[in-house]
């Protein structure tokens, strides 16, 4: 709903911009006049979540093309629904009637007394548009009081000026009453200790009301499942072949109710480098998934004495396990040799990894065509570090030349997977195996959608999509390894969920259709998920 440009159209927009009302009364507005978000955003041309976002606190601020038009809105409503209390300084953003006195300034914020000079020179992690940007909760190293900010070490940061005194004074209690002639004596408050200041009561507030919204969310799910059932009439296959449609726009909806709370606009995409575009549409971009496809050298089907018995196992869920990995929340930066690998980091990276020299484990890398450099992810990366460590001590760390990354975030997909995970548990516990498929496409359509997709116009991130599709793999050779350890054979492991095991896997993986159990995988060909192999003589 753009306009055309003219210079009354301009100087109406200048008019309507100098009147933005604060988040807080947009959403007074919209709900004033029993307006959705959906209705909202489809009036002005924007997705739901951009208005989510624009009625929230430290959310985004509206920008073209939707801001005129939304603007013009907010300022009929407010015609409409005026703020209700005579002075409002809101209402006299659109009414024009007197806002009263003017508001007494509050007091600057306590300063933290004793803060080291090598904190207070630290400064907050921010997003591409300029906001502080949420990570995961802990104490501020300045102030020691809780907050989901983070300065861009990583390290948790109260935003600006917001830190909290150390110490605090309780609030006086009334004296009581007592003669005039024998006023009490003023007794100091005792200080509270800093401990019992610093105590967070905050998280469990917010894991009550976490598991609430989770609990409203899933309802949204089984109604779904109800819907369609009901209206394909018993016909199951056309019940799933309706789910699977809806897939994205339902499950990018959850995503934004799960977002409720958040403080990066995922709409606000950065300018992603020419390594993470496609040269055309059949073309891949340059960034290297480390998908596998092992097969042990030293076991074969067609040996002389196949009479070693293999299972197929099958991970479960991967790809909903693997939502849990660290994402750049923030423009892509470009460095040079190792300045953009850090714990809070994350991005893409063009590296040359070490030689592998354990043909009975599988590659970290996956199977390459070409040696030489190439674009991993930071999942990737992560997996190669921690076999160099002192842990595994497999291969040498990769030499890393260059990188795009940004300050990253653990949990910007983890309320949205444990959503999907507990309404999926539910699923199989009742035996409900069209909402078990309708829950799989819509994790699996999410992150295959991330990239550049005409079915999912909600969100384009192929840096997160590659990263996720790593995460998978690197999961999978962690069983891998694990598996090993506890002395069984490993003769394959391929795409992100099938690992083939000798011996009695069953004391190393819990069996199961948890996301944390493996089960046996089944096909046509192997209908029990066993076969034989042989030693091969070399």
């Amino acid at each position: 709903m753009s306009e055309g440009i003219s210079v009354e159209s301009l100087l109406e927009e200048a008019r309507l911009t100098a009147e933005m009302p604060p988040p807080a009364e947009r959403l007074r507005l919209r709900e004033a006049a029993g307006l959705t978000r959906d209705q909202v955003a489809q009036a002005v041309g924007v997705s739901r979540g951009t208005v989510q976002n624009w009625e929230r606190d430290g959310g985004s601020t509206p920008t073209p093309p939707g801001r005129l038009p939304y603007l013009r809105l907010l300022r009929g409503l407010a015609e409409i629904h005026p703020a209700p209390a005579a002075g409002d300084p809101v209402a006299a953003l659109f009414t024009g009637q007197p806002s009263g006195p003017a508001p007494v300034p509050a007091a600057a914020p306590a300063p933290v007394a004793g803060v080291p000079a090598a904190l207070a020179g630290l400064e907050t992690l921010r997003g591409p548009d300029g906001r502080a940007v949420e990570g995961d909760p802990g104490p501020c190293v300045r102030c020691g009081v809780e907050t989901t900010y983070q300065s861009t070490d990583g390290r948790p940061l109260h935003s600006g000026a917001m830190c909290q005194p150390t110490t605090a004074q309780p609030p006086a209690e009334p004296a009581a009453a007592t003669p005039a002639s024998a006023p009490a004596a003023a007794v100091p408050a005792a200080p509270v200790s800093p401990v019992a200041a610093r105590v967070p009561t905050r998280p469990q507030r917010r894991s009550k009301s976490a598991d609430r919204a989770r609990a409203e969310l899933a309802v949204l799910i089984r109604r779904a499942v109800e819907e369609e059932a009901e209206r394909a009439g018993g016909d199951e296959d056309a019940a799933l072949d309706a789910l699977v449609k809806r897939a994205i726009p339902d499950v990018m909806h959850l995503f934004n109710e799960t977002r409720a709370t958040g403080r990066y606009d995922y709409t606000a995409y950065p300018v992603l480098p020419d390594i993470l575009k496609k040269p055309t549409k059949k073309e891949p971009d340059q960034i290297w998934e480390a998908r596998p496809r092992f097969h042990h050298p030293g076991y074969s089907m067609r040996a002389p004495q196949a009479d070693i018995t293999v299972t197929a196992l099958d991970v479960n869920a991967a790809y909903l396990s693997a939502l849990k990995c660290w994402l750049p929340i923030g423009k892509l930066e470009h460095t040079t040799g190792a300045d953009g690998v850090g714990p809070k980091r994350a991005g893409v990276h063009l590296v040359t990894p070490a030689e592998w020299t354990h043909p009975h484990l599988p590659d970290p890398l996956g199977d390459r065509d070409e040696p030489g450099a190439l674009w991993i992810t930071d999942a990737t990366l992560r997996l190669l570090l921690r076999l160099s460590g002192p842990k595994y001590q497999l291969t040498q760390a990769p030499t890393v030349h260059e990188s795009w990354t940004s300050g990253a975030s653990e949990n910007f997909l983890d309320a949205l997977r444990k959503l999907l995970t507990a309404a999926r548990e539910e699923a199989i516990e009742e035996g409900d195996v069209l909402a078990s498929e309708y829950i799989k496409a819509m994790y699996s359509k999410l992150i295959s959608t991330m990239g550049e997709s005409i079915h999912n116009r909600e969100i384009e991130r192929p840096d997160w999509m590659h990263i996720i599709h790593s995460q998978a793999y690197a999961n999978l050779w962690g069983k891998a390894y694990k598996a090993h350890e506890a002395g069984l054979e490993v003769i394959a492991m391929m795409g992100t969920d099938e690992l083939h095991v000798t011996g009695d896997w069953r004391q190393v993986f819990t069996e199961g259709r948890g996301v944390s159990q493996m089960k046996i995988k089944e096909s046509d060909a192997k209908a029990s998920g066993e076969y034989l192999v042989g030693k091969v003589s070399r």
